[in-house]
């Protein structure tokens, strides 16, 4: 009898665990709403809100006034155009483009440079190294939160020139302050399928990361499956127009150990 109400107890733990680690996202706040409202948004931006749900997953992120954010691959700026006003003025967002991609035709620095030079984002900053390279001791526990979107699988592919993905990782740890959020929103590949398919359909296992940014010392916080897809067969590749803005796409959130 004894035997049976153990396990029975120790099955609702795990299940609790489960189910906190997979909640939903926290409701909006006022600064959130505020943010997504924000006129200095481009049309370009905006238009992009019904597939990415920018208020959704800004409270998943936890980001907040007065924070160090660094959003990683900014591209077209986005997510910096959205966390600037909800950090204000007390607070600092990088836009950090790695080295390894500034030689691509679009640019991509230089689309950072531009998006933080525009009206209503004097708190933003564009920055470029090499992905790996390891923050100096000054920039140690900097960071309030560090956040990916759709890019990290790209991490892996040859046009990054063998950089060290396990090394980001490890910088994104330094970089963060003690109980600061690691956060990576990316298409997931199918069960099994880890790092095959990054290059070709432009997805990654979810599992696959997890590993690799618990290897680095982080432990997963919270997951969630706002943006996951049962009817997408993760065949495709991403840009396919029958599933683009559609894929399964998953929701992790990372925290450096407050100790």
């Amino acid at each position: 009898m004894k035997s049976t109400v153990l396990a029975v107890a120790i099955a609702a733990v795990v299940l609790s665990s489960a189910a906190s680690l997979a909640a939903p996202p926290p409701a909006a706040s006022p600064a959130i709403a505020a943010a997504v409202a924000d006129s200095h948004r481009p049309a370009k931006d905006t238009e992009q809100d019904a597939v990415r749900h920018p208020a959704e997953l800004l409270a998943f992120s936890k980001v907040k006034a007065g924070d160090t954010v660094m959003d990683v691959w900014p591209g077209g700026g986005y997510w910096s155009r959205l966390f600037s006003p909800i950090v204000g003025a007390k607070g600092k967002v990088y836009a950090y483009v790695p080295a390894e991609i500034t030689e691509f035709k679009s640019d991509p620095l230089a689309i950072a440079k531009a998006m933080a030079a525009e009206p209503g984002y004097a708190n933003v900053q564009a920055i470029s190294d090499p992905l790996a390279q390891q923050p100096p001791p000054d920039m140690f526990n900097k960071f309030d939160v560090i956040w990916t979107f759709e890019n990290y699988h790209d991490f892996h592919d040859s046009f990054m020139k063998g950089a060290s993905v396990d090394g980001f990782n490890q910088a994104v740890f330094k970089l963060l302050k003690p109980g600061g959020y690691y956060v990576i929103v990316d298409h997931a590949a199918a069960k099994g399928q880890g790092l095959k398919n990054t290059e070709d359909l432009h997805r990654i296992e979810p599992a696959t990361v997890k590993a690799e940014v618990e290897k680095a010392g982080f432990v997963l916080d919270q997951e969630s499956s706002l943006l996951a897809n049962a009817a997408d067969d993760h065949s495709l590749k991403v840009f396919d127009p029958s599933v683009k803005g559609k894929t399964d796409r998953f929701m992790l959130r990372f925290r450096k150990p407050a100790k």
